[in-house]
């Protein structure tokens, strides 16, 4: 019996390693979740600052808004010359 030079050897499958990847990368973070506990102290006080930023660019949106508004109110605009108080007779009557 003749031996070949792949016999032996097994195939590569790139489904295979992605899903070896995924298995190591979820324990790996599994045992750092495990192995301390600052994290979650991190991710608390992360959603904290998150809020308090948030709240300051409503206010600083809102103070925006307020004050365009004050100056758009504040603007005077012109009759046209002509008087123009009227549209055009542009309505099938007789000539």
């Amino acid at each position: 019996m003749t031996s070949t030079p792949t016999e032996g050897l097994t195939m590569y499958s790139p489904a295979l390693a992605a899903g070896q990847f995924l298995l190591m990368e979820v324990r790996r973070r599994v045992a750092r979740a495990r192995s301390t506990e600052d994290l979650g102290a991190s991710a608390i006080e992360w959603v904290i600052i998150t809020g308090i930023l948030v709240v300051l660019a409503a206010a600083v949106g809102l103070v925006i808004y307020n004050m365009v508004t004050r100056n758009a109110e504040s603007i005077t605009i012109p009759d046209p010359p002509g008087g123009g108080g009227g549209g055009g007779g542009g309505g099938g009557g007789n000539p």
